[in-house]
């Protein structure tokens, strides 16, 4: 690198996106710290060995192949029937060791690998204390290497079709990965059930206790930390988006090449934040799970679109998704006997599919993708099938928002969910005996790991042994 201005922007960007590995590391800091605190003390040892083991076993699968899906869909099938099977991201490629000629592809890989081990973290908050580790895994691999890759191919990437075509924009990923992750979280527990004693004999939910709140507590406000580092790492920190022939201009722009400010990001990721755990303190009537999840309510439902919104639409989009998500968790598990332990089907689920929505009316008419010479991001032929503006760029719509948000949701989401939940079932890989269940996951461990349950714990388990006789 003989120039020295594109040494320094190399030098500079392949170090910005090393952090934001170190930050979203966080992320899961505070998934085991969370989901060890909501589990009773019987379960602790099996809760934060089945969410670490996300870690290596999504990992290994983004190297075998994930992000090869990454790269290889983006236009398949609509700007290109192929797929190539030479992107650089094959195991075996050189551009994944160190080369000198290739600084920041394996940088890229560590960040997405992150992105899928979270989206993998959101499914097994929900089921502890009666899944299976091995069926976990099973769903850990499909969650966080495939289901939001292929979606976040299409609509994330700027050469994504469903970005060019439909106009469509998630920039922080609240259809792209929180959708997907939360309703294939619903179709899992479709099959799963209830753990032993949720629900009383005419149907009303009951409490089960966290055994630490402290550790919840820290839990998610590690995941805020974390999610300080996911946002930074769906930007490109510098690029020149000046026009061919004019003098440069350097800016941060989004994932689709649209200039932005980091200014403006922070305003919008700290007013979603408080706006969500002002609204879910005030409607729970103070519950402090809700209060603490109210923070990722608001920040989900307005992630879609922080990038671009006016600070007051993100608070008032955090506030909104807020209350839809605390009302229809409620109904659902009331309904329909759905114990989602940590609510992540609400809080991720609703509020992606939400954010997703809602981010094409309030964004309606913004360029989908802006490209220049500093942008890695083309214009295909015949893009804006809902709209292009006066440069003939694709335009967000509402439609092309909510057809991708659904389609992720649902098609990426319930639908595979409920599928791969049946299957595991039917062959003895979903959820544990109902004994195993009543006496701890943890089994010989639990003695070494906390010698004496709480009295709370105590009552709940003597209920447990009642309803099923034993």
């Amino acid at each position: 690198m003989a120039d020295q201005s594109a040494a320094m922007l190399t030098i500079f960007t392949e170090f910005y996106f090393f952090l934001t590995i170190v930050l979203m590391f966080f992320i899961h800091i505070g998934f085991c710290m969370y989901e060890v605190g909501v589990a009773r003390t019987k379960n602790v040892q099996h809760t934060l060995l089945k969410n670490a083991m996300a870690i290596p076993v999504v990992g290994l699968a983004f190297f075998l192949f994930g992000m090869w899906i990454y790269i290889a869909l983006q236009g398949w099938p609509v700007s290109s029937t192929s797929v190539s099977f030479s992107t650089g991201f094959e195991p075996w490629s050189d551009k994944l060791a160190p080369n000198l000629s290739d600084r920041i592809s394996g940088v890229f890989w560590g960040a997405f690998a992150l992105f899928g081990m979270t989206a993998a973290s959101i499914v097994s908050g929900s089921i502890i204390e009666r899944a299976k580790t091995s069926g976990f895994l099973i769903i850990a691999i499909y969650v966080g290497a495939v289901a939001w890759v292929v979606p976040a191919a299409w609509g994330w990437s700027g050469n994504g079709w469903m970005t060019q075509y439909l106009g469509f924009h998630d920039q922080y990923c609240s259809a792209v990965l929180h959708s997907v992750s939360g309703f294939v979280t619903l179709g899992i527990l479709m099959h799963l059930g209830p753990r032993i004693g949720k629900f009383a004999p005419d149907g009303t939910p009951r409490e089960i206790p966290a055994h630490n709140p402290w550790m919840v507590t820290v839990g998610l406000f590690m995941i805020y930390v974390g999610f300080f580092g996911f946002y930074a790492a769906c930007h490109i920190p510098m690029a020149n988006v000046a026009a061919e022939g004019q003098p440069a201009y350097w800016t941060a722009t989004n994932i689709y090449g649209f200039p932005i400010t980091l200014s403006g990001v922070t305003m919008n990721f700290l007013l979603a934040l408080f706006g969500g755990m002002m609204t879910a303190y005030l409607v729970s009537n103070g519950n402090a799970f809700w209060t603490f999840s109210g923070g990722l309510t608001g920040l989900i439902s307005a992630s879609a679109g922080n990038d671009l919104y006016h600070p007051v639409v993100a608070l008032a989009i955090a506030v909104a998704g807020t209350i839809m998500a605390y009302y229809a968790h409620n109904w659902v598990e009331k309904k329909y006997k759905l114990d989602d332990a940590v609510g992540a089907v609400a809080v991720h689920g609703y509020c992606g599919v939400f954010g997703g929505i809602v981010a094409g009316f309030v964004l309606w008419g913004y360029p989908a993708i802006m490209p220049s010479s500093g942008a890695a991001v083309a214009l295909s032929e015949g893009a804006g099938w809902f709209g292009t503006n006066a440069q003939g760029l694709p335009v967000v719509t509402p439609i092309g928002n909510a057809i991708a948000t659904l389609v992720f949701a649902l098609g990426f989401g319930l639908i595979p969910g409920y599928i791969i939940g049946f299957v595991l079932k039917m062959l003895g890989l979903l959820r544990v005996d109902p004994k195993v269940e009543l006496t701890g996951l943890d089994g010989e461990h639990i003695e070494t790991t906390y010698p004496n349950l709480s009295g709370a714990e105590a009552a709940f388990e003597a209920l447990q042994r009642k309803e099923l006789k034993i």
